[in-house]
Parts: C-alpha cells; sequence; structure tokens
C-alpha cells in the first residue's frame, strides 16, 4: 500500500496554486490529496476525478470509519450524519475533511493516503 508522509502533502491558498496542484496529479496519473488553508481552519482533500476512478464503496466505508475514529469529539448531535461524524463529506470520487491546524490536516492526510493512493482500491 502507498503512503504519503505528513511533510509531503501540498499545502496551498490560492485557486492557482490548486490548479498547479491538481495539473500536476493529473500529468502523472496520480489522484490529488492536498491541503487547503481556508478562513476557518484547514481541509484535507481528495479527488481521483481527472483519472475516471473512484474508490470501492469497501474502500469509502473503512476510509469513513478510519476517520471517525481519530475525531477527538462525540457525534452525539445527530448519530446518523456521515457529515457530522467525518468532520466534513468523504465520498467515492473527491472527498473534503475540515482539521483545527495545518499540522492535524497533513497527518490526516497522511492516515487516509493509503486509501486513496492505493489502485486496487480503485474501481
Amino acid at each position: 500500500m502507498e503512503h504519503l508522509a505528513p511533510s509531503n502533502v501540498p499545502v496551498y491558498a490560492t485557486r492557482d496554486h490548486q490548479r498547479e496542484i491538481w495539473e500536476r496529479c493529473r500529468d502523472r496519473g496520480q489522484p490529488v490529496l492536498a491541503v487547503r488553508d481556508a478562513t476557518r481552519g484547514f481541509i484535507v482533500r481528495y479527488d481521483l476525478q481527472h483519472l475516471s476512478y473512484e474508490l470501492s464503496d469497501a474502500t469509502v466505508q473503512a476510509l469513513r470509519d478510519r476517520v471517525r475514529s481519530r475525531r477527538p469529539y462525540p457525534t452525539t448531535t445527530d448519530p446518523i450524519s456521515e457529515t457530522e461524524g467525518l468532520g466534513g463529506e468523504a465520498g467515492p470520487v473527491s472527498g473534503e475533511l475540515h482539521a483545527d491546524t495545518e499540522q492535524a490536516a497533513r497527518e490526516l492526510s497522511s492516515h487516509i493516503s493509503g486509501f486513496v493512493l492505493d489502485r486496487s482500491n480503485w474501481r
């Protein structure tokens, strides 16, 4: 299984830098895994759309379970809500997961990189 170290996760704040990252990943035939420096925190983003692949259903569920298990807060407000439990969205083609700090976002990116980068998880 492939894995991305936290220090190797790209961070961007502008549309131009985002575009550069997406184009580089497209040209290399790799999914995007990056952190956006947003107004209120950081957002881990993954995207396979440019590859015309998506994560398998089992992989999406495993990714969601892994992210949910790492969240430091209880999700008692709406136990059915995937968005609340994950702190964002995690789908088969793309996902956006929120983190408070850049370091936390880089660590979360690294944590899910095995799911996203492993081609045996794609369909």
